[in-house]
């Protein structure tokens, strides 16, 4: 039966085009609309990251604004507003056990750069 619903899954994934590969700098993040949600894209030391785009504290769509670097060994990206750092692998606050906010799936295929949506 998990076979099943696997496969039911991943019939309802897709890869949604976000930006061309050259679009997205090192270190800089970019915004994009996916199935109705804010995600912030990342390429740092050519490993992509994808997040959801909003600071949980202040209800706004700015972490693709954010800065990103290394801090305790893990790479973040700091919120332009109250400062906290999301851990990019995972979506976790540093400063917040309590807080996690949603990651996505990134790959650059044929000179783009796409996330993983899923359509339920």
């Amino acid at each position: 039966m998990a076979d099943m619903n696997t496969a039911k899954i991943l019939e309802r994934q897709h890869w949604v085009s976000i930006c061309k590969s050259a679009d997205l700098l090192p270190n800089l993040g970019v915004r994009a609309l996916l199935d109705g949600q804010q995600v912030a894209i990342y390429r740092v030391q050519g490993r992509l990251y994808g997040i959801s785009a909003l600071d949980p504290f202040s209800n706004a769509a700015v972490l693709s604004r954010g800065i990103v670097g290394d801090l305790k060994g893990q790479t973040v990206v700091t919120s332009p507003i109250y400062k906290q750092h999301f851990n990019l692998e995972t979506g976790q606050c540093l400063e917040d056990d309590s807080v996690r906010i949603p990651t996505y799936a990134v790959r650059e295929q044929d000179g783009e750069i796409q996330v993983l949506a899923r359509s339920y």
